[in-house]
């Protein structure tokens, strides 16, 4: 790539701009009833990981990167979102999750329950702290749910799907009578027509060894094999298959299937750069959705299916940006699988994240420099030495260089290392066993019933909200009839009544004895 080129003219500009005005000027707001709903949630997605992805899946595509847009960035609605859990500035997943999911914000750690709830502490666990999430409320009214994670079902964010747990650490033991979040998954599993992510460790008990790996183990302390008694759970006469690599999932038959339960990792499920090295092979979250979504859609009464690319997160936390770039490709490739299979029409689709992390896109590289690469020579850092695009503000990689300033005075010089490399880690400023989440707003990016509500900056609440007014649920279930408030649909046609009276008894005085 020749650097600083520009590959557009000013008419070029300009006729861009008039484009995309007039698309946006000739948009319409949908007001039709969301008969399903479909949440993509990029695990620690922020601004900054977006861009990121938009340019080097540019540049996969031959482009120099900055002017691409991601498929989900081609959503015409659009929004910021603010993160914080009720304790905490910088929130963690399982307070944010379950802020988007139920319309009610809460504390670090905790899943499904309100902030009265003191984290760990199971007897502080009332029913009335217990948040009900919009799959619940979808389920109740018939609708069928799906749950797609790259990491294990029972991790935080699809955990705020179905538990209520004061600690989202509580997996596979529960604690002073608390029910584990796996046995709480069990307890609900039947609400989900599909399931696929990891975690088979939280299903199994520690004397049973994973089919994959024998070295492993469940975590289990109770005896009970959950995966084993969902498969007992299922009624007579209902299809039902539990899958757990690539060839079981690859047979599925999904013309006659009821209920899918796969579980592909012991743990998380693989890095999208390594799952071809996976030992049983497990599927990608395109085809996962793919599969989930050709089942759901069989429910006349509609679906809502959740989404999480997992790993995003992961790799952040290991200062890993190649791994968090090419999930969050993959991501955005489910989402693009998602909007080939279903009609905004009548699906609302939201594609989001939880938080942040403390990655930056910084320096002053040339346009088209590699997204992975060195940022260009305009500025100098004062000790003379290359730096990365890509830099976080904490995490492991701190250790090499703290050491490195101790013992040379200097960062650890890259000019030998290919930064390119899947296997390279970018450097951290501050040294920290794990890099930590960021506190900056999300963007949300939207399409289908109501998408149009999302403008502006949202608690994470609201995201809730949205979902359940477009789709008629909870409090919102009588509230709206095409954008109408009930209330008024009723004074109208009581208004409509009065001045049929009042004709009549000007015009036809006899047929009434007043």
């Amino acid at each position: 790539m020749v650097r600083g080129v520009c590959c557009q003219s000013a008419e070029e500009w300009i006729q861009q701009g008039k484009d995309e005005l007039e698309k946006y000027l000739e948009l319409k707001q949908n007001t039709n009833i969301a008969k399903n709903v479909i949440v993509f949630l990029g695990d620690g997605m922020g601004i900054p990981t977006v861009t990121s992805a938009r340019i080097y899946k540019g540049q996969l595509a031959g482009q120099t990167g900055e002017e691409y847009v991601l498929g989900f960035e081609g959503l015409p609605r659009a929004a910021l979102i603010k993160t914080y859990n009720t304790d905490y500035q910088v929130p963690d997943s399982a307070g944010t999750a379950t802020a988007m999911l139920s319309g009610v914000k809460t504390k670090r750690g905790l899943i499904g329950v309100d902030s009265s709830v003191q984290r760990a502490n199971c007897s502080s666990v009332t029913e009335k702290a217990k948040l009900e999430s919009v799959f619940d409320l979808a389920v109740k009214e018939g609708k069928s749910a799906g749950i797609i994670s790259t990491k294990s079902i029972t991790n935080a964010s699809p955990a705020s799907v179905y538990a209520h747990s004061p600690e989202r650490y509580w997996e596979s033991v529960g604690v002073d009578g608390c029910k584990d979040i796996a046995a709480q998954f069990l307890e609900n599993s039947l609400d989900f027509q599909v399931v696929l992510a990891g975690g088979r460790k939280t299903m199994m008990p520690i004397s049973e060894t994973d089919p994959e790996d024998p070295e492993l183990r469940g975590e289990r302390l109770d005896g009970r094999n959950l995966i084993d008694e969902w498969v007992d759970s299922i009624p007579d006469g209902i299809n039902a298959q539990y899958v757990w690599n690539q060839e079981q999932f690859d047979n599925v038959d999904t013309d006659n299937i009821e209920y899918l339960l796969g579980l592909f990792g012991h743990d998380e499920m693989k890095f999208e750069c390594k799952r071809h090295n996976d030992t049983a092979g497990e599927p990608s979250i395109v085809e996962m959705v793919e599969k989930a979504i050709t089942i759901l859609q069989k429910n006349d009464r509609g679906y809502f299916l959740f989404v999480e690319g997992g790993l995003i997160d992961t790799a952040h936390h290991g200062n890993w940006a190649y791994g968090a770039i090419t999930d969050t490709v993959a991501f955005d490739d489910a989402v693009e699988k998602a909007l080939d299979m279903v009609s905004t029409e009548d699906t609302l689709v939201i594609v989001t994240a939880d938080h942040g992390h403390v990655n930056t896109v910084n320096g002053y590289p040339y346009r088209g420099n590699p997204i992975l690469g060195v940022t260009s020579d305009v500025l100098e850092a004062y000790d003379e030495l290359p730096y990365t695009t890509i830099t976080y503000a904490n995490g492991p990689s701190g250790v090499a260089v703290a050491a490195s300033y101790r013992i040379n005075g200097t960062r650890p010089d890259i000019r030998l290392q290919d930064t390119e490399s899947p296997n390279y880690i970018q450097q951290s400023l501050v040294p920290t066993d794990s890099e930590s989440h960021g506190g900056e707003d999300v963007s949300l990016h939207a399409d289908g019933p109501y998408s149009h509500l999302f403008q502006g900056v949202h608690e994470q609440t609201y995201i809730a909200h949205v979902i359940k007014y477009a789709a008629r649920l909870g409090e919102y279930a009588e509230d709206h009839n095409n954008g109408v408030s009930l209330l008024h649909v009723r004074l109208h046609v009581c208004l409509c009544l009065a001045i049929v009276f009042c004709f009549q008894f000007m015009y036809f005085p006899g047929l009434y004895n007043l």
